[in-house]
């Protein structure tokens, strides 16, 4: 296996293992479940039995309140920066409070950073000062940056893999990369929740890659970023195959259309005897940077029994 293509999977290998794990353990805000013994990692929650994710794509963080906007309104332009991809940042965490963030490549953009590895440092701050795991995904504009990837030393993967779990099939897994795959091309307005707004820049030759996270066959969602105005969901063979939509704003964009993020949340099925058992569901939805934080697009990407068909409310939107 090449190491492009074990970088891509890294991630989900550690979020297949959390979603195995159903022992008792402490958590970073509640007792948690999975991991074990003590401290932190990557955890259910006790009391909701729910992992949530929060996805950030295509920061394209360079030199702080020095780098101007990109793409927003002709009255947001003044004293508009990357400050406000910070500030976005912080409400968002407040807001989900997530259990893992993950930064889903071009996190900096390097041709307009002063120093490329200070950019790094000050575009995934608020992470690190809020005290939530994440990991980072290298996009093609995160250039000279020497840390391909971080996780909290918490995430503990040797353990993760030799403990038990009660998960009774494959844990479904979840995977996160920045370039869309060939297949992204296959949906249309018909069978997709959300925009797409602009070409699916894949790479021209098919590596097989999503053909393998079909065979594995616990592979339940990906997702991606790269093309900043997509933030679709589309199911390809079994695959939810997901855009975050772009999130910094010296990124391209659309001036009108919020930047946004992407958020996962992973259910525990509880038995009858009030016991935690295996995933029974993944949710997702996204976060707007308007005023209220707007939730849009939550839907049910895949639930155990019931093949992750989406469901429509009386009002005609999917939940």
């Amino acid at each position: 296996m090449g190491l492009a293509h074990r970088r891509r999977l890294l991630l989900h290998l550690l979020l297949v293992a959390a979603a195995a794990e159903a022992a008792a353990g402490a958590g970073r805000k509640e007792k948690g479940i999975g991991g074990g013994g003590g401290g932190g990692g990557l955890r259910f929650r006790s009391g909701s039995g729910t992992f949530k994710v929060v996805q950030v794509a295509d920061m394209h963080y360079a030199d702080g309140r020095r780098t101007g906007c990109l793409d927003v309104l002709p009255s947001e332009v003044a004293g508009c920066s990357d400050l406000n991809t910070t500030a976005f940042l912080y409400r968002l965490f407040r807001a989900e409070d997530p259990d893992l963030v993950v930064f889903t490549g071009d996190n900096i953009y390097g041709f307009d950073a002063t120093d490329a590895a200070k950019s790094m440092d000050a575009a995934i701050a608020p992470a690190i000062n809020m005290n939530l795991p994440w990991a980072a995904v290298i996009g093609n504009h995160d250039q000279e940056v020497v840390t391909i990837l971080r996780c909290l030393p918490s995430v503990d993967m040797t353990k993760y893999m030799k403990e038990e779990p009660k998960q009774k099939a494959a844990a479904p897994g979840l995977v996160y990369f920045h370039i869309p795959l060939p297949e992204f091309s296959s949906f249309t307005s018909s069978n997709f929740t959300g925009v797409k707004q602009e070409g699916i820049s894949s790479p021209s030759i098919n590596s097989g890659f999503f053909a393998s996270m079909v065979e594995a066959g616990d592979v339940k969602a990906a997702f991606i970023g790269h093309d900043h105005v997509n933030d679709f969901c589309g199911k390809l063979n079994g695959i939810q195959l997901c855009y975050a939509g772009g999130f910094g704003y010296h990124a391209y964009g659309k001036a009108g259309w919020s930047r946004r993020a992407r958020v996962v949340s992973v259910q525990l099925e509880k038995t009858d005897g009030g016991e935690w058992r295996g995933v029974k569901s993944i949710k997702t939805w996204k976060r707007l940077d308007d005023p209220h934080l707007t939730t849009i697009d939550s839907e049910v990407l895949w639930n155990r029994g019931s093949n992750g068909r989406r469901k429509k409310n009386p009002d005609g939107k999917i939940r």
